[in-house]
C-alpha cells in the first residue's frame, strides 16, 4: 500500500500544538481588554519589540539562525517579508483598536469571513477554480457584510480590514520562502526600528503608559508573550496537520472572541448581527462540509 507524505497526515502532536494556538487566540481579547485604555498603536509597538527576544531565543534554541540570516542578506526576500510585516502590523492594530473600542464582535466577524477571503483570494489572483460550494459559501459571506452595512449605514471597517489584512497576509506569507519561525522573527525585525522609534517619540512626548504603573508595564511586557507564543505554537502545529484540518480548527478563535464579546464584554447582539452571523455560520458549514468528506476519503 502506498504510504501518504507527513504533511498529508493529521498527527496527534500537529492537532494538539494547531488546537492550542487557537485557544490561546480565543482568550488572546481578555489580555488586550486590560491595555484598552492604552491606544492601539503603543500596544503593538510593544508587541513587536518583546516578539523580538522571544522568537530569538526559539530560533538560537533550535539552531536556526543561518536561514535567518541569510534572509537578512537578500534583498528580494527582505522586500517581501516588508509585505508581510506590513500586513500582519495593521492586522494587529486593528484587532487591538476593535477590542479596545467595544467591537470586538466585528473582530470576531472578520475573522470568521477571512477563510472565506482566502478562496476568493485564491480563485481572482490565482485562477484556482471554484465549486459551486464555495461560490455560495462565499457570496453568503459577501451578502453578510451587505447586511451589516445597510443597518449600521457604514461598512464594518473592523472586519473588513481584518479580513483583508489577514488573507493578504497568509496570501504574500506562502512566497516567503523561509521556516516560520524565521519568518516571523524576520517580520519583528522589520517592524522593530519603527516599533522603537514611535516609543521614543511618546516617551519624549509624555505621552508613553510604559513605566507609569507596575500593572501597565507587565502587561506591556507581556505583549511579547502572548504574540510570539501562538503564532510559534500555530507554526510548528501546522506542518503536522492537513490544510483542512486548518481549516476548520481556524473556527474556535472567532467562536471565543464572540463569546467574550457578549458574555464579558456586554457588546449588543443588535438585529443586523442575529441576520448577518447565522448567515456567515452558513457559509462556514456549506465551505466546511466537502472539506470533511475528503478528509473521511482519505482516512478510509
Amino acid at each position: 500500500m502506498k504510504q501518504l507524505p507527513p504533511e498529508n497526515l493529521d498527527t496527534p502532536r500537529g492537532l494538539a500544538f494547531a488546537t492550542a494556538a487557537y485557544l490561546m487566540w480565543g482568550f488572546l481579547p481578555l489580555y488586550m481588554k486590560a491595555l484598552a485604555h492604552i491606544p492601539a498603536a503603543e500596544v503593538v509597538s510593544h508587541r513587536v519589540i518583546w516578539s523580538v527576544p522571544v522568537a530569538g531565543a526559539l530560533l538560537l534554541f533550535l539552531r536556526r539562525t543561518k536561514d535567518l540570516q541569510a534572509a537578512l542578506k537578500n534583498p528580494r526576500m527582505l522586500g517581501m517579508a516588508c509585505i508581510t510585516a506590513v500586513l500582519i502590523s495593521v492586522n494587529w492594530g486593528i484587532y487591538v483598536w476593535s477590542i479596545a473600542s467595544g467591537r470586538a464582535l466585528d473582530a470576531a466577524l472578520g475573522y470568521y469571513i477571512n477563510p472565506l477571503f482566502s478562496i476568493a483570494l485564491g480563485a481572482f489572483l490565482l485562477r484556482e477554480p471554484l465549486t459551486k460550494a464555495q461560490m455560495a459559501a462565499v457570496a453568503l459571506a459577501a451578502a453578510s457584510v451587505v447586511v451589516l452595512t445597510v443597518e449600521a449605514g457604514s461598512v464594518p471597517w473592523a472586519s473588513v480590514g481584518l479580513t483583508l489584512s489577514w488573507g493578504f497576509y497568509a496570501f504574500f506569507k506562502k512566497s516567503l520562502p523561509i521556516g516560520p519561525n524565521q519568518g516571523f522573527l524576520l517580520e519583528a525585525l522589520i517592524l522593530l526600528l519603527p516599533a522603537l522609534g514611535y516609543l521614543a517619540y511618546i516617551t519624549a512626548t509624555g505621552t508613553s503608559s510604559f513605566g507609569v504603573s507596575l500593572n501597565d508595564t507587565a502587561l506591556l511586557l507581556g505583549c511579547g508573550v502572548v504574540t510570539a507564543v501562538p503564532l510559534i505554537v500555530y507554526a510548528n502545529g501546522a506542518k503536522l496537520v492537513r490544510l483542512s484540518t486548518i481549516g476548520i480548527l481556524q473556527y474556535i478563535a472567532p467562536t471565543m472572541i464572540m463569546l467574550a464579546a457578549v458574555l464579558l464584554f456586554g457588546e449588543e447582539f443588535g438585529r443586523s448581527r442575529m441576520i448577518a452571523f447565522p448567515m456567515i455560520w452558513a457559509a462556514l458549514v456549506i465551505y466546511s462540509v466537502p472539506m470533511v468528506r475528503q478528509m473521511r476519503k482519505r482516512a478510509g
